[in-house]
């Protein structure tokens, strides 16, 4: 067990940290502006699911991974208008409309699936590959793991700055967290409420749907139905660990990756501790760090209230 944490085999597991960090960066983010907009989107898992099988399907019939990339991003944005559809103006319960969302994208899924490699096996692709920033690449330790990484991931580090300024630092980032906090002091403003959180949903689902084409195009060459394997679900609990707040829920994300990262290359060295007792891990630190969050909370007052104007 010591020898996961010595030499080449930690620095792995760290560069593998980042990698699988990544995808879940992305779609964290997204969701935190769709949380903070009062909004209780949970249909990351589906909407990750949805964007990996249109990478799939555009990166092995056109061998781009960009452009595949590009039609995943719309094509989870057009699913996030069946989110807006229900929760803004329909007024629904958001948790069971997040519920029908990820089931809808998950049938959706598997059916363009299997319909798409019918009568033939799952065509393979090239996706992104490794960019190595010269001289830093070369740092010991930090170059393998920080330097060495797909293009998207240095994009990822700048994700949640980028948020963060967007929420605390402009205007309109303002106005999205009272939308979450007093809708109606926005609304007597004259500022549409339903308009903003119709754009932060969408904004969620473009970057749920960016995280999970970058985990189909970055690390893998073909799709498998459980491809997505319960990140989207770490995602909202990963929200929810870091307290709303983007550095805090970054910190909460290279938890779980690490702990991902630590399971896969136990089994890979063998070690006599069961694989099952690693695959859980991070759903265990994710109750671990729920416990602990009883204290001071920065949820959003009216996070999952429908805003009805009087």
């Amino acid at each position: 067990m010591l020898e996961l944490f010595q030499g080449p085999l930690f620095i792995s597991i760290l560069a593998a940290m980042v990698r699988i960090a990544t995808p879940l960066l992305f779609s964290a983010m997204g969701e935190l502006v769709t949380q903070r907009a009062g909004i209780w989107n949970i249909s990351v898992e589906g909407t990750m699911l949805l964007g990996a099988v249109v990478a799939y399907v555009i990166a092995s019939s056109t061998g781009s991974p960009w452009l595949a990339l590009l039609v995943a991003v719309i094509a989870c944005a057009l699913l996030s208008l069946v989110m807006s559809y229900v929760t803004i103006v329909l007024k629904s319960e958001q948790f069971i409309a997040g519920l029908a969302v990820n089931l809808l994208a998950s049938g959706l899924t598997l059916f363009w699936f299997q319909t798409y490699i019918i009568g033939r096996d799952p065509p393979k692709f090239a996706g992104f590959e490794a960019v190595e920033i010269p001289y830093l690449s070369d740092i010991p330790v930090l170059g393998t793991v920080l330097f060495s990484q797909r293009l998207l991931t240095y994009v990822g580090f700048l994700i949640p700055l980028a948020v963060w300024f967007f929420l605390y630092r402009t205007r309109y980032g303002l106005e999205v967290r009272c939308v979450g906090e007093n809708p109606k002091a926005l609304d007597v403003k004259g500022l549409g409420v339903g308009r903003r959180q119709c754009l932060a949903i969408m904004f969620g689902s473009v970057m749920s749907g960016f995280g999970g084409a970058f985990l189909m195009l970055g690390y893998s060459d073909r799709f498998v139905p459980d491809l997505i394997a319960g990140r989207g679900w770490l995602v909202v609990v990963a929200i929810i660990a870091g307290n709303w707040m983007p550095f805090r829920v970054v910190g909460a994300i290279f938890v779980f990756a690490f702990l991902e990262a630590v399971g896969i290359h136990a089994q890979v060295v063998g070690v006599s501790i069961p694989h099952h007792v690693f695959l859980v891990l991070p759903y265990v630190a994710s109750l671990v760090l729920l416990a602990g969050l009883r204290s001071r909370t920065h949820q959003p007052v009216a996070l999952g209230i429908p805003y009805r104007r009087e």
